[in-house]
């Protein structure tokens, strides 16, 4: 081969080596737009978009989009105000309410007192409270109708707002104080709830019982439940502290009537209502769409409900027990 032919040669493989080099280098830039565009499309993807005023409350701005699905379940507080002594109704309502599980919901169902005056409750409550963490103790003397259901909600704003673990707010859209000889039965306590407003809410079974108006007298003590912006009210509020003793339910109503709170009412009659015996006008058979029954006073009284509402159902069959 000539000279100049192996000359020209190598010019030919320069140059193409050359422009291989620049189609090596646009695919790079191609291939690196693309990963550049998934990556931010990605981060598009589980990044905040723009506020939007109506989202729900719950969803702070700046926060993830998509919230978790439990943000969107309601949150109650059940508490059953009792008394220190009272071990054994403690531990038999914790089966009651342990072994039901809303849809929709999450309830947690806590007892509450007043301040312990005796040994033996330092320690066995003490005890009841690191296995079950579900007891407020509240400080005041034990009584019934001198400001304890005041103290009971007044309470709960510093309880819950300054625990750093609980970041959602409100703690608990509803907050319930119920009795310890009523029977709840939770999903349909959440069902009913499901479509009421979760502002200036109160709820109960008007007293007295032929009424059906829940803007003329009260809630009944046997349960009765509000929104957490009037726990708040309750808290910050003069009125209550003025007017303590008496009929706690009743005075619970007329701090309300004087506060002019409570402009959402719903009367859960007759879901809720007295057990069947001894008949009165508050009274009514089990039926199956019940919320409450109240004056469970006998154990006899407990397991006909318990029977009627089959609560057993869900037994797992197993080799380690028979109940025929």
């Amino acid at each position: 081969m000539k000279p100049s032919n192996r000359v020209l040669d190598g010019q030919r493989f320069i140059l193409s080596c050359f422009f291989f080099i620049i189609f090596l280098c646009i695919l790079a830039s191609i291939n690196e737009v693309r990963f550049d565009s998934l990556l931010k499309f990605g981060q598009c993807a589980f990044s905040p978009g723009p506020h939007n005023s109506s989202a729900s409350p719950l969803i702070e701005p700046n926060t993830i989009s998509l919230p978790p699905p439990s943000s969107s379940e309601i949150r109650i507080l059940i508490g059953i105000l009792t008394l220190p002594d009272h071990y054994h109704k403690r531990h038999f309502l914790r089966m009651i309410y342990g072994t039901q599980s809303p849809i929709g919901a999450r309830v947690d169902v806590k007892f509450v007192f007043c301040n312990l005056t005796k040994e033996d409750q330092k320690v066995l409550v003490a005890l009841e409270i690191m296995r079950y963490d579900d007891i407020i103790i509240l400080d005041c003397r034990e009584n019934m109708n001198n400001g304890k259901t005041y103290t009971y909600f007044s309470s709960l704003p510093e309880m819950f707002l300054s625990n750093e673990s609980n970041s959602q707010y409100p703690p608990y859209h509803y907050v319930v104080k119920g009795d310890d000889d009523v029977y709840f039965r939770l999903q349909n306590l959440v069902d009913s709830l499901a479509p009421l407003p979760r502002q200036d809410l109160y709820y109960g079974y008007v007293i007295p019982c032929p009424s059906m108006d829940p803007f003329v007298h009260y809630m009944s003590g046997m349960g009765y439940l509000v929104s957490w912006d009037i726990v708040e009210w309750l808290a910050e509020s003069d009125i209550p502290k003025k007017h303590l003793e008496g009929p706690e339910d009743k005075i619970f109503g007329d701090w309300l009537r004087e506060g002019r709170r409570g402009k959402n009412r719903y009367n859960a009659k007759w879901a809720m209502y007295n057990y069947p015996e001894p008949p009165t006008r508050c009274t009514h058979e089990l039926w199956p769409d019940t919320i409450a029954v109240h004056l469970l006073k006998t154990q006899e009284k407990w397991i006909r409900t318990l029977n009627y509402f089959n609560v057993t159902r869900d037994l797992k069959p197993s080799k380690l027990y028979h109940i025929s």
